[in-house]
């Protein structure tokens, strides 16, 4: 399928999203009964099924696993290769049966995103990439879009974030807001070009956004912390400040367009944390 050091990673990955099908076929998005944890995350039985699903297809002797609906594990912090999953990211989605969620899988290796994939259920939408081969979307070769100016431009929000207000600093900006769900599901359609951008100004944990930056990574495609860092991943604390992407040639102006806004929303990220 791939011929690049990371094939088998990729196949792995492709094996257990096919293995979240028949999970996710089980639960009918918008009827499944959810329960509330502290902070007031929804989690649903399908949540907890797919994580099971996925720990049984992608982790081997040798790897760490951080999930969010696992019981951390501090022995990832020792391992080199690390599998960093969200099963079910937007369960307020899928809750309300919205057709904005997603299985996601992150691969790291040495702190970094290598390889990713993003399944949509809703929408029979696969994604998948290497950092050494490239994005394809349904099988298909993919790429970021190529979009040179934010003007007209089509940038996701977090739905949660719109409703809570975050984004009325941009509503006369030139670019497109439209609100999604699932931040891995955004970065996911970054990567294939299906949108220009997509960015958060909230804490967001490693969980959320692993599989997609690997995504937008392997796509070419233009990805930043709010720190101005690439994404290094698998700490103690998965919990980052926020996230940046793109297209490969709307650095400059999306790092202008949200520049005055990212100290004050690093020093939020550092009171919650």
């Amino acid at each position: 399928m791939h011929s690049n050091s990371y094939a088998p990673i990729l196949e792995r990955i492709h094996a257990a999203l096919e293995a979240a099908r028949p999970v996710f076929a089980r639960f009918t998005p918008g009827a499944i009964d959810t329960e509330y944890k502290a902070g007031h995350d929804p989690v649903t039985e399908a949540d907890r099924a797919l994580d099971a699903v996925l720990r049984k297809e992608l982790l081997r002797d040798g790897e760490g696993w951080l999930s969010e609906e696992s019981v951390d594990d501090p022995i990832r912090l020792q391992r080199s290769r690390v599998w960093v999953v969200d099963p079910l990211d937007g369960t307020r989605e899928f809750v309300k049966g919205i057709p904005e969620f997603c299985a996601s899988i992150g691969f790291v290796e040495n702190g970094r995103p290598v390889a990713g994939g993003i399944y949509n259920p809703a929408t029979d939408e696969t994604f998948l990439g290497s950092i050494d081969s490239s994005v394809t979307y349904n099988g298909m070769p993919a790429q970021p879009s190529q979009r040179k100016s934010l003007d007209g431009a089509l940038v996701l929000a977090s739905r949660s974030e719109v409703k809570r207000g975050e984004w009325k600093v941009f509503e006369n900006a030139a670019f497109n807001i439209r609100p999604m769900g699932s931040v891995a599901y955004k970065l996911a359609l970054v990567s294939a070009g299906l949108a220009d951008v997509t960015f958060t100004l909230t804490p967001k944990n490693e969980w959320d956004v692993v599989a997609g930056v690997a995504l937008v990574q392997s796509a070419r495609g233009f990805v930043s912390t709010l720190e101005g860092a690439p994404l290094r991943c698998n700490n103690k604390n998965p919990l980052l400040s926020g996230l940046l992407a793109s297209g490969p040639h709307l650095r400059e102006e999306l790092l202008a367009a949200v520049s005055e806004h990212i100290e004050p929303a690093i020093l939020r990220a550092g009171r919650r944390g």
